[in-house]
């Protein structure tokens, strides 16, 4: 027999208890409503990751799902140390599974992210810390590794409507060919790709377990590249 999912599916309440805490993001509003939290968010959540992380692992072994919150379920509230917006609290929900050793951020993985009226999938490693920042770029330029990056970006490419980022310097780091074939690579500091989309009828229903695997496999040869990328760093 197989076995049941125990993830039905987010409820509507969960939508709900966004919208309205984009209109009411303080304190007290967020403490009145602590149980929705609890109950809407937060334990389907943590199904959700629990179930995801199975299936993950079929094509990524060495994932990491853990079911709680500052684990694979980021935290609600907001650092606005030095952000101008000191609401304290994210108007969205995000899950981050990650493969690997190491520091959770400086591993690549699978995101998932609600933030209605959207729906965001996505790979990768949004911001690379220093040593993986110049392991990257090293990568990017080097004749085997460079050459399965495009393999790999390419085949994400075919497989949907995935935009592909983190670009974000404007010039070609010193030290490198700004007319090398992948120089325009040079210009990231982190590696995605994802889809945004509307909320599809799949999110209250345990076929979006399906519905989220189907495009994290799309984009898992980013994923592989970048761990595969991770391993060499921390080889001594």
């Amino acid at each position: 027999m197989v076995a049941k999912s125990i993830f039905k599916g987010f409820p509507k309440e969960c939508v709900t208890f966004y919208e309205e805490l984009r209109r009411n993001n303080s304190r007290e509003w967020f403490l009145e409503h602590k149980a929705d939290f609890d109950n809407y968010v937060t334990t389907p959540a943590r199904d959700f990751v629990f179930e995801m992380g199975k299936r993950l692992k079929e094509i990524s072994p060495a994932i990491n799902a853990d079911p709680r919150l500052n684990g694979s379920i980021f935290r609600p509230y907001r650092d606005t140390r030095f952000s101008k917006d000191k609401t304290p609290y994210k108007t969205h929900l995000g899950i981050f599974f990650w493969q690997g050793e190491g520091p959770k951020m400086d591993c690549p993985g699978y995101y998932f992210h609600l933030e209605p009226p959207h729906m965001m999938l996505g790979a990768g490693n949004h911001c690379f810390s220093n040593p993986l920042l110049e392991a990257y770029r090293e990568s990017v330029v080097d004749s085997k590794h460079g050459v399965a990056l495009v393999k790999a970006l390419d085949t994400v490419k075919k497989r949907g409507d995935y935009a592909i980022g983190m670009k974000h310097f404007k010039k070609t780091p010193r030290g490198y060919d700004p007319h090398h074939p992948n120089a325009e690579l040079l210009l990231f500091n982190g590696l995605t790709a994802a889809v945004t989309i509307s909320i599809p009828r799949e999110l209250y229903s345990a076929a979006l377990l399906d519905f989220c695997f189907a495009r994290f496999k799309d984009v898992s040869p980013i994923v592989d590249w970048l761990a595969e990328m991770n391993a060499r760093v921390r080889i001594p």
